[in-house]
């Protein structure tokens, strides 16, 4: 079974939980460690998120003219 991939909020908004529950200190030390592996991994989707965000940005570029032009980033890596 694939999980659907995340979208940067709905990463973000988990990771949030993740925190709130970790500074409560209410949970055990295997609970502990299982949200924190569940973080880290929401923390690198949202990172990888933003990296390719920042990718495309830096593809959008002007022509001659003024015209702003966006081009694919997808097989530039």
């Amino acid at each position: 079974i694939k999980m659907a991939v995340k979208t940067f909020e709905e990463s973000m908004t988990e990771l949030e939980k993740i925190v709130t529950k970790l500074e409560a200190g209410d949970v055990t030390l295997d609970d502990s460690i299982e949200l924190f592996e569940e973080g880290i991994k929401l923390a690198k989707n949202c990172q990888k998120k933003l990296d390719d965000a920042e990718k495309k940005v830096k593809l959008l570029t002007t022509t001659p003219d003024g015209e702003i032009v966006a081009e694919d980033f997808g097989g530039t890596e």
